[in-house]
């Protein structure tokens, strides 16, 4: 896949709502497409890419090292639609190759 560079077009409303509730932000969905790794949960259909961050924040009073970032997408006659993204805060994430 080229290097993909998202626009707020590429965010439909639920999407956006998704992220400001989790806590991503659209350089890390972009990181994760470009740098990350397969999501090995994707659904049939449907690809994903994991790419965990260094994190070191309190959220919601409590602490954490990591942020492990999840995008999952369809590519449809070749353009890219973004599906959802999770997030998941902590610490020792595998990696790529783990």
């Amino acid at each position: 896949m080229k290097k993909i560079k998202l626009h707020d077009t590429d965010f439909h409303p639920h999407l956006w709502a998704r992220m400001n509730q989790r806590g991503i932000a659209k350089e890390e969905i972009e990181k994760a497409l470009n740098e990350g790794w397969e999501a090995d949960d994707a659904k049939s259909g449907t690809s994903g890419r994991v790419h965990v961050f260094s994190y070191n924040n309190h959220l919601e009073n409590k602490y954490f090292e990591e942020k492990e970032v999840r995008v999952y997408y369809k590519l449809i006659k070749g353009e890219l639609m973004l599906l959802t993204v999770m997030a998941r805060y902590g610490k020792n994430f595998p990696r790529k190759g783990e």
